[in-house]
C-alpha cells in the first residue's frame, strides 16, 4: 500500500499509513448509515463495529457486558470462602503485589468488607528490594500464624513454594492475571482468567477486574444467604484506574470498567483519589490518560522509591487530612523517581542505541534502581517501537522489567525462558513481564528472548510505520466532534486513541516551549489558526526542524486534544509527527 500522503520518511523517520481504500468506504458507510461524522465513523471502522452496534459501542454499559464470574475456575470456592470469612469475624490477611494493580485490588477488598460493617483486613505489601515480586515463605508463613484467611491480590498464580507455607494453618486464595504455569500453586482457589486451563475469554482482566467479578459473586452468596449485599458500582473507579495504569486492552467489559470508574471518579467521593489528583493538579473532569500518566505513576511511586504499601494507604483512606498527608508523600516520591529514571534512561538509551536493531531493544546496568528499570523499559519501547527490557544489577544478580508492544506475547516468552534455565525466574502477562537473572546469563538469555519474539514480531505490520486514521481539516476539528470521537472511547492499550493527519497546513509560528516542548499554529488558506503543541519534541528531530518553520508549509499528524484556559475550552493537536507538503 502506498505511504499515506505520500510521506515514506516523516521528520522522525517514520512511513505514514492510513486506511485503504476498502477501510475508507467502510468508514463512509458507516457514517451514513449511523449518522456519524467521518472521523468518529473511522475509528469505529478500525474496531470492526457495524452500524446496528453503534449505540451499544458508544455508551458502554457494565450491566450489559459483565461476564459470568462463574465463568472463572474455583470462583464459586473463592466467593463463599470469602464471604465465609467476612460473615464469621474470621481474620483475613491480604497479600498485594506493589503496584496500581496491587494496591487498587486490595483496597476493593477493604472497601467492600468496611461496607459489610467488619474491620479492615491486615494488608501485607512486600519491598520491591528486599523482597522482590509475590509471595514469599517468610512472610505468608509470618500471615499464616495469626490469620484464617490469606488472599493473594495480582500474584500467586506461580508461588508454589511460598504458598506452601501456609498449608494447614491458614485457607488461601489467589485472585490474579499473570500467566500460569502447567501447575497450580497449593491454594484453596486460584481465580485467574488467565490460567492455563482457562480458555482466555477474559484474558484481558487485570487483577483488579478479577477481584471486582469475586465480588460479584461475593454478592450472590449473600442474597443466597438472605444478607444484604454491599453496592459494587461506586468501587468501580479502582477498577477503572488499575484497568489503564496495568495497560490492561481497553476491549469488552474493561471498556466499560473504565467509562463507568471515570465517572464514579468525577464524584470526588474517595479521598485518596481526590487527594492524588489534586496533587496532580488535575483541574477537570478525568480521562484515561490522566489514570495512566497522573495518578498511577504517584500511586506508583511508593513501591518504586519509598514505602511499598503507600500508595494503597492512601487509595483506603478515610480522612480527607490524611489522604492528603499520603498524596503529597507520593507527590514528592514521584518527583525522586522521575530523576533516578531519567539518569537510567538516559544510559539504557545509549546501550540499545550502540548495540543497534534487532527484534528486542535490551539494557543492563550495575546499581540501576529496581524500582525505575520497568518505567525505563516503557521508555525505550517508546523510543524504539520495539519489546523492551531493562535490568538493573547488583551483587551478580539482575532484576529487570520488559514492556511488550500489541501482538507479542512478552509474558509466555519470560516464562519460557524460565523453564529453559536462563532465567532464574521469570513471569508476567502479554504486555509486561519481570525476570530475575545471574548478572552472566544476561546475553545469552536477552538473545534467546529475542529470537522467542521474532515469530511475533514477524507477523506484525511494519513496526515503525506510523499509524493514521484518516485526514481531517482545521473547520472539521470542533469540539462537538471532538465529544462524540471521545464516546468511542476509552483510548489506551489494544484501543489506541485515533490519530488524524491536517495536509499542506501553512506554520503561522512556532516556539519551544520549557526545556523539551514545542508548541506551534498552523492553518489552512481562511481558516483561523489551529494550536499543536509536542511534548519532548526539543530531543528529538521533530522539534529543531519545525521551530523555524514559521511561513513554510507541512504534513502534520498527531491527536485531538481539548485544552482548559481561562475557563475557556479550546481543541488543539497533540503533534506526533511532521513531513513537508
Amino acid at each position: 500500500m502506498a505511504a499515506f500522503l505520500g510521506v515514506e520518511h516523516s521528520l522522525t523517520g517514520r512511513r505514514w499509513a492510513g486506511p485503504g481504500a476498502a477501510a475508507e468506504r467502510l468508514a463512509e458507510g458507516l457514517a451514513q448509515a449511523a449518522r456519524l461524522p467521518l472521523p468518529v465513523a473511522r475509528v469505529l471502522a478500525e474496531r470492526g463495529v457495524e452500524a446496528a452496534d453503534v449505540g451499544g459501542f458508544l455508551t458502554p454499559k457494565l450491566r450489559d457486558l459483565m461476564p459470568d464470574p462463574l465463568s472463572l475456575r474455583d470462583m464459586q470456592v473463592a466467593a463463599e470462602r470469602l464471604v465465609m470469612a467476612a460473615m464469621a469475624g474470621q481474620r483475613i490477611a491480604v497479600f498485594a503485589d506493589y503496584d496500581v494493580d496491587g494496591g487498587a485490588s486490595a483496597a476493593l477488598l477493604v472497601w467492600w468488607l468496611r461496607a459489610l460493617g467488619k474491620p479492615d483486613p491486615t494488608i501485607y505489601v512486600p519491598d520491591r528490594i528486599d523482597e522482590g515480586y509475590g509471595p514469599n515463605p517468610q512472610a505468608i508463613g509470618m500471615l499464616a500464624e495469626g490469620h484464617d484467611l490469606i488472599v493473594c491480590v495480582d500474584c500467586g498464580t506461580l508461588s508454589h513454594e511460598a504458598l506452601a507455607a501456609a498449608e494447614d494453618r491458614a485457607d488461601v486464595i489467589v485472585l490474579d492475571h499473570h500467566q500460569g504455569g502447567e501447575t497450580l500453586p497449593p491454594a484453596l482457589a486460584v481465580v485467574n482468567p488467565n490460567r492455563a486451563d482457562e480458555d482466555g475469554a477474559l484474558g484481558h482482566l487485570c487483577a483488579a477486574g478479577v477481584v471486582f467479578l469475586t465480588l460479584v459473586q461475593a454478592g450472590r452468596a449473600l442474597r443466597g444467604q438472605g444478607q444484604s449485599e454491599p453496592p459494587l458500582m461506586g468501587l468501580t473507579d479502582l477498577v477503572a484506574l488499575a484497568t489503564v495504569a496495568d495497560v490492561a486492552p481497553l476491549i469488552g467489559v474493561n471498556r466499560a470498567f473504565v467509562r463507568t470508574g471515570l465517572a464514579v471518579m468525577a464524584r470526588r467521593e474517595r479521598p485518596g483519589i481526590v487527594a492524588l489528583s489534586d496533587a496532580a493538579r488535575l483541574d477537570g473532569a478525568p480521562n484515561a490518560f490522566h489514570l495512566g500518566f497522573l495518578l498511577g505513576p504517584r500511586i506508583n511511586a511508593g513501591g518504586r522509591v519509598g514505602r511499598a504499601d503507600l500508595g494503597l494507604r492512601c487509595l483506603i483512606s478515610r480522612e480527607p487530612a490524611e489522604a492528603t498527608r499520603l498524596a503529597a508523600e507520593l507527590d514528592e516520591l514521584n518527583r525522586d523517581r522521575r530523576a533516578i529514571e531519567a539518569a537510567v534512561r538516559d544510559e539504557a538509551l545509549a546501550q540499545v542505541e550502540a548495540r543497534g536493531a534487532t527484534g528486542l531493544s535490551w539494557a543492563a546496568g550495575d546499581g540501576w534502581h529496581p524500582g525505575v528499570v520497568g518505567i525505563v523499559a516503557a521508555r525505550v519501547k517508546e523510543a524504539t517501537g520495539l519489546p523492551s527490557v531493562v535490568i538493573g544489577i547488583e551483587h551478580g544478580i539482575g532484576k529487570g522489567s520488559a514492556r511488550s508492544v500489541p501482538g507479542v506475547d512478552l509474558g509466555h516468552a519470560v516464562q519460557r525462558l524460565a523453564r529453559e534455565g536462563l532465567l532464574l525466574k521469570g513471569g508476567g502477562h502479554a504486555m509486561a513481564a519481570g525476570l530475575t537473572v545471574a548478572a552472566d546469563a544476561v546475553e545469552p538469555a536477552m538473545a534467546r528472548l529475542a529470537e522467542l519474539l521474532a515469530r511475533d514480531l514477524d507477523a506484525r505490520t511494519s513496526i515503525h510505520d506510523l499509524r493514521i486514521s484518516g485526514l481531517i481539516e482545521p473547520s472539521g476539528a470542533t469540539i462537538e466532534m471532538f465529544r462524540q470521537l471521545e464516546d468511542a472511547g476509552p483510548f489506551g492499550q489494544a484501543a489506541p486513541a485515533p490519530r488524524f493527519a491536517f495536509a499542506d497546513m501553512l506554520i503561522d509560528s512556532a516556539a519551544s516551549m520549557g526545556d523539551n516542548h514545542l508548541r506551534l499554529d498552523f492553518r489552512s488558506p481562511g481558516i483561523t489558526p489551529m494550536q499543536a503543541v509536542a511534548w519532548g519534541a526539543m530531543n528529538t528531530a521533530l522539534g529543531p526542524a519545525l521551530l523555524g518553520a514559521k511561513g513554510r508549509r507541512f504534513h502534520l499528524a498527531g491527536r485531538l486534544e481539548l485544552s482548559t484556559w481561562g475557563g475557556r475550552e479550546r481543541l488543539r493537536l497533540r503533534l506526533d509527527d511532521a513531513a513537508p507538503a
